[in-house]
């Protein structure tokens, strides 16, 4: 159990780090993606980045628990 909350530490110290990079990247203007813009209102959902990153967890926790 510490080493998971330990890595999950270090994943989170690491995507702090690299999050001037990782904003450029294309992720919520994915196709898939809901937005709506009206003149008072703006709503957002980003159902394929969701998608996208739940998949690459997912993966990615496989591996360690493996």
């Amino acid at each position: 159990m510490s080493r998971t909350l330990i890595l999950i530490g270090l994943a989170i110290i690491v995507i702090g780090l690299l999050w001037p990079w990782i904003s450029k990247l294309p992720f919520g203007q994915l196709p898939g993606d809901i937005a709506i813009r009206r003149e008072n209102f703006s709503f957002y959902f980003p159902i394929t980045t969701m998608i996208l990153i739940s998949v690459v967890v997912s993966v990615v926790l496989w591996l360690i628990n493996r």
